[in-house]
């Protein structure tokens, strides 16, 4: 099924005469809608002179219709205004009229650790108070006879080491 070389060769060579006979036809049978774009088109007389009137900036004619043409030179623009706008605008204003000590003084180096951590500290430092507390309460309950006979024999020892009353 397949076709052989020569065929294809003569296919292709068979396409190319149509296309050279459709590009002959284009280029024959111009109509008014394929006309040249704007800018290739030739530029009418006043257009023309329109776009190459002379004018002279940098060069002094001796001729006097040129003279004519001469641009006439520019003034520079006072540039010591501008200047000086400049200059005012970037003085800086007076911010801080009072100096704060504290910001001035050095910080120590773990200092905003400190600040982050302060609050759970604080919670840390109740729970260790009544951890302890209740530590204490504990030994005082275990050891209420031993604290009894501690709190007499303190008793019985008081003064010159009579028990006479």
């Amino acid at each position: 099924m397949e076709k052989p070389v020569g065929s294809l060769q003569e296919e292709a060579l068979k396409r190319k005469e149509r296309l050279r006979a459709i590009r002959s036809k284009q280029i024959n049978n111009k109509s008014p809608d394929d006309e040249e774009p704007e800018n290739k088109r030739p530029l009418d007389e006043a257009e023309e002179m329109k776009h190459r009137e002379l004018r002279l900036r940098n060069y002094t004619p001796e001729d006097e219709v040129l003279k004519e043409r001469q641009v006439p030179k520019a003034k520079p623009v006072s540039v010591e205004e501008k200047v000086k706008d400049q200059l005012e605008a970037a003085e800086p204003a007076p911010v801080i009229e009072e100096v704060d000590l504290v910001n001035l003084a050095p910080r120590k180096p773990d200092w905003d650790l400190k600040r982050d951590v302060a609050k759970k500290l604080e919670r840390l430092e109740k729970r260790t108070q009544r951890a302890i507390a209740e530590l204490i309460r504990e030994r005082l309950k275990g050891n209420e006879s031993d604290l009894a006979s501690a709190v007499g024999a303190v008793k019985g020892n008081d003064g010159n080491g009579s028990d006479s009353e």
